[in-house]
């Protein structure tokens, strides 16, 4: 085990409420309209960034095998015991909408609701659960009181 990043971890996982009451919102209320078609994508893209950054840390800090994409980044956290394979499946379709939400985002649906939306709120606040009791199995026998 190398440094495990908690404050970048931790700083990533803070921000998942705010995107899951946002993408709750969105879902709940879709009419169509381009501010909810931006809010949307806003929303798919920094859910996927924070699954993508959380789990380079993890791979990073505890010297799991690199990844040669954005998809094995979920992989390689899954096979690792982070996340389950049907929560992993779902993270894997996220983290597929990088290259459409970042750099198609010319050719992006934004007038029509996206499946994932909906599914965020529940899988975001089920992946920041998964990452904290990962956390606390592999490094609380090892930290020393403060």
């Amino acid at each position: 085990m190398y440094y495990v990043n908690r404050e970048g971890i931790e700083r990533r996982l803070r921000c998942i409420p705010d995107i899951a009451e946002a993408a709750g919102a969105v879902s709940g209320e879709w009419t169509g309209s381009l501010l909810e078609g931006l809010a949307q994508e806003r929303c798919l893209h920094l859910a996927l960034e924070i699954v993508t950054d959380v789990g380079s840390f993890l791979i990073d800090g505890f010297m799991m095998r690199d990844a040669s994409s954005y998809e094995d980044i979920v992989e390689v956290i899954a096979g690792e015991g982070v996340v389950p394979a049907d929560r992993a499946e779902t993270l894997r379709r996220l983290v597929a909408l990088r290259k459409p939400l970042v750099q198609d985002y010319d050719n992006w649906p934004r007038r029509e609701p996206h499946r994932l939306t909906a599914e965020l709120p529940d899988l975001l606040l089920a992946f920041e659960a998964d990452v904290n009791a990962f956390l606390k199995r592999e490094l609380d026998p090892w930290e020393t009181p403060r």
